[in-house]
């Protein structure tokens, strides 16, 4: 781990994976996540050469939090960690809360990337036409009507649940259980949660309450949306709407897969991004 600073003075924590020179590649951890998730097999960095680099979302492990803050606030702080790593233009991707962040920096900074994916992501809380919660499951139904009251409402939510983990539905558990998938993620939401819950609300209350502070049609760089058509932690009618309204993104619903399997399609997601890089 490294701590870096941005121009306003925080801290962002960053970590990185895989090959040291290798094609840097930037990740954007879901939620409740953080730096030390990543596709848990280590080699596939390895094989493709792939330097891959990730770090703490505000308020989340080692990162200092930005109460209020909003999707949009997340480009600043990919700008900061790939200034400070001199990186120039790159390839980036996030996973389920960490998609709509990695598709802000693409749509602010379209200079800086050269390929940019989302995976099993939410669409803005504001989508035109779009049933919003339609096939969410109950846990997330909550935690959006929490986060349309406000930050202390999130706080009283996210209490409710027992300490670990959100609880999800058994096609998600199948490959949470795997023993390489659970040993990363339980030490990830560990250190997620270690300061305490001030990452987790904002970044419900960003996803789930608050507009995006940005169009995703304004993503003009080659664009991929996977999404498991079976998902019911963020409904695969989410990344249709963004794939209607991004001119430049490609999208994959998967038949038969769920949220989590965002672990399958990760290599040849990861494959596609360094074509360019």
């Amino acid at each position: 781990m490294r701590e870096i600073t941005t121009p306003t003075g925080r801290t962002i924590a960053v970590e990185e994976w895989g090959v040291p020179g290798g094609t840097p590649v930037v990740y954007l951890h879901g939620s409740p996540m953080s730096r030390l998730a990543r596709y848990p097999d280590g080699a596939l960095f390895e094989r493709l050469g792939v330097r891959l680099i990730t770090f703490d979302r505000p308020g989340f492990g080692h990162s200092t939090p930005l109460p209020g803050r909003t999707v949009a606030d997340g480009a600043g702080d990919v700008a900061a960690v790939a200034d400070a790593l001199g990186l120039g233009r790159f390839p980036l991707f996030g996973v389920s809360g960490g998609g709509p962040h990695a598709l802000a920096f693409a749509a602010a900074h379209p200079e800086r990337v050269t390929r940019v994916a989302s995976l099993a992501a939410l669409a803005p809380r504001d989508a035109d036409g779009l049933d919003w919660t339609a096939g969410m499951m109950d846990g997330n139904v909550r935690s959006a009507r929490a986060a349309a009251i406000g930050r202390d409402a999130v706080r009283a939510r996210l209490a409710e649940n027992p300490p670990g983990p959100p609880a999800l539905p058994e096609r998600e558990r199948e490959v949470l259980a795997r023993p390489e998938v659970r040993a990363m993620l339980d030490a990830a939401f560990a250190e997620a949660v270690r300061p305490g819950l001030d990452g987790w609300v904002d970044d419900v209350r960003a996803l789930f309450g608050l507009p995006w502070g940005f169009d995703p049609a304004d993503v003009k760089v080659p664009a991929r949306l996977w999404h498991g058509a079976q998902d019911s932690v963020v409904p695969a009618a989410h990344a249709r709407w963004l794939a209607a309204r991004m001119p430049s993104a490609a999208a994959e619903i998967e038949d038969g897969a769920g949220h989590a399997g965002h672990f399958a399609a990760t290599p040849r997601v990861l494959e596609w991004l360094i074509l360019e890089a």
